[in-house]
């Protein structure tokens, strides 16, 4: 039995693959005074969505609350 190897390395999508550009819209965040972690928050409604614990980083892609 012989098996055909494909020597082809993996490449990234081209440009113009509809990937995000810029921040998220509809979201924010905010660092919490009191545990100094990232709270991502619903702009629309105010609703709180999602606390960061994995790391003491900012969230990716959402805009920071002034």
């Amino acid at each position: 039995m012989y098996i055909k190897s494909n020597n082809t390395m993996a490449t990234n999508k081209p440009t113009g693959d509809n990937s995000r550009k810029g921040a998220v819209k509809e979201r924010s965040q905010f660092q919490n005074p009191k545990t100094g972690l990232w709270t991502k928050r619903d702009t629309e409604t105010g609703r709180f969505l999602n606390v960061k614990t994995s790391s003491p980083e900012k969230f990716k892609g959402i805009k920071k609350e002034k």
